[in-house]
């Protein structure tokens, strides 16, 4: 695999520089021959090897490090605008590798942005820390939780933080050493479950002096492709009754919990006349305190989710009729907050590319005796496998998937949508952070993000980051070339507008 990157690499390099297969150039102080052309290019490419080995070898040194960071974030387990600690882990251990940390922006006060360096290229990287509510889980391949209802980190953010910071330390490494010119960031974003924290940092500008911002998730699976996600929206909503004995005085009684009722009576039946692509899933978040007793107030929150945003919003419109028709039919009153907004993702094929060569470059993961032995057991809890859905066989975590040619819509929403929108990113980069066939979401992601497997698959993650990062400030018309497809991408006349409107960061949402 390596003979093919380095030849691929010569060629990329030959095509960059100008040179184009056959054509004549003309050195100083002689003809040009194919042999001179073939040796810069050769000189190159070993320059960039010499690089990629330096870079990879950071990462490695410091395993043991991320691997001990990362448990402690998967053991705080910290909710959405809730990760006081897990933030603060990160950023102190940024600063005292040198970077200026700027906490508490755009409103949030568990985000950040790191700094190092100055001017041009300003290349970012996302890292993200909050866990799911209900999935605590212990570091077992056997269900047990750590404690029965708590949160846990069924999405992998603790790796995807400590991957991200690693790629950004090795890269900041690099440049001070060499004094390039350059600025290497890591943005702290909190709240991707359902909070919209990078919606707010985007609204806040905070990335407009950025030229390219580098991107992964923890998966089962390696693999970089350009695609695209589903646009989304949700909120809570709040009917209000009047409260009464429900045995001595309901005629005097208006129940909330009718209103919503009444309301989910009215999506299920819209499900039937909305495009095939459309999502839509809530949950009752407040029904009542006692059955004797008619409520007067009960709350709902409800998701949408659509490949289009101007289709989702006709959609959530329609949410909206169905929530005041409720109140109006059941002597209830309604008001809502939306607590969160996100566009879809706008890929990038050419980037997609450029982080998929230096994930071949690194490679998978190895799992230890002990490592595939936990593997092996915890594959024996999954569900029966969807048939149109075949998951990936044991031991393609050493792997890398195959590059797709063409772009497809994943059935999935993230606030990455709304960065993407506004600046080129390089993703989707998914590392083997989990076995094969291990759901996402679950208590047995959450088990294996808690081992030396997860680390592993976010040490491969930081290495393709850190590498393309390095491509990046090496050699400019990675950007010019990333830049120019983002633009005819994302059409002349567009002009960014937060989903979430003017609404400040809904901090105690998970409260």
């Amino acid at each position: 695999m390596r003979n093919l990157w380095r030849v691929s690499l010569v060629f990329v390099v030959a095509l960059v520089a100008g040179v184009q297969p056959g054509a004549q150039v003309r050195p100083a102080g002689g003809a040009a021959t194919p042999a001179s052309r073939a040796g810069e290019a050769g000189k190159q490419a070993a320059a960039r090897e010499a690089l990629a080995v330096r870079l990879i070898d950071a990462v490695d040194k410091r395993f043991d490090t991320y691997d001990a960071l990362q448990k402690q974030i998967w053991a705080l387990a910290e909710v959405g605008y809730q990760e006081e600690k897990s933030s603060r882990l990160l950023q102190s251990y940024l600063a005292a590798n040198g970077f200026d940390v700027r906490a508490g922006v755009a409103d949030e006060p568990t985000s950040f942005v790191a700094s190092y360096g100055s001017g041009k290229p300003v290349i970012a990287f996302l890292a993200e820390f909050d866990a799911l509510p209900g999935l605590s889980q212990q570091a077992v391949p056997e269900k047990k939780p750590v404690l029965a209802g708590a949160p846990g980190h069924g999405c992998g953010h603790n790796l995807l933080g400590v991957g991200a910071v690693a790629a950004a330390v090795a890269v900041k490494d690099w440049l001070a050493s060499e004094k390039r010119t350059g600025t290497v960031r890591v943005h702290g974003t909190p709240a991707e479950e359902g909070g919209a924290g990078k919606v707010y940092q985007v609204r806040a500008g905070l990335f407009d002096a950025v030229d390219v911002v580098i991107d992964w998730h923890p998966g089962d699976r390696n693999e970089a492709r350009a695609r695209s996600s589903l646009a989304n929206i949700s909120a809570k909503f709040r009917f209000h009754g009047i409260s009464t004995s429900a045995a001595g005085a309901a005629h005097k009684g208006r129940s909330a919990v009718d209103g919503v009722q009444a309301m989910t009576y009215m999506v299920e039946l819209m499900r039937e006349h909305v495009p095939q692509e459309t999502r839509i899933h809530y949950i009752i978040t407040r029904g009542g305190a006692t059955p004797n007793v008619v409520p007067d107030f009960a709350e709902l929150w409800l998701y949408a989710r659509q490949p289009n945003a101007e289709v989702l919003d006709g959609v959530w419109t329609r949410i909206i009729d169905t929530a005041r028709a409720a109140a109006m039919g059941t002597g209830t009153t309604v008001d809502y907050e939306v607590i969160h907004g996100a566009y879809s993702l706008l890929p990038n094929q050419y980037l997609a590319t450029l982080v998929g060569g230096n994930l071949e470059r690194v490679g998978g993961v190895k799992y230890s005796a002990e490592e595939q032995a936990f593997a092996e057991q915890l594959r024996k809890t999954f569900p029966p496998e969807d048939p149109d859905v075949p998951s990936l066989s044991p031991g393609s975590q050493e792997k890398v998937q195959p590059m797709q040619s063409t772009i497809e819509t994943g059935d999935f929403s993230t606030d990455v949508g709304d960065v993407s929108w506004t600046v080129p990113v390089a993703g989707q980069l998914s590392a083997a952070c989990w076995p094969p066939g291990t759901p996402g979401h679950s208590w047995q992601a959450v088990a294996a993000g808690g081992t030396t497997i997860g680390t592993k698959g976010a040490m491969v993650a930081a290495k393709t980051m850190a590498l393309t990062a390095a491509d990046l400030f090496t050699n400019p018309e990675h950007i010019r070339q990333a830049r120019a497809e983002f633009e005819k991408r994302r059409g002349a006349n567009f002009v960014y507008k937060a989903r979430v409107g003017d609404r400040k960061p809904p901090l105690d949402y998970r409260r």
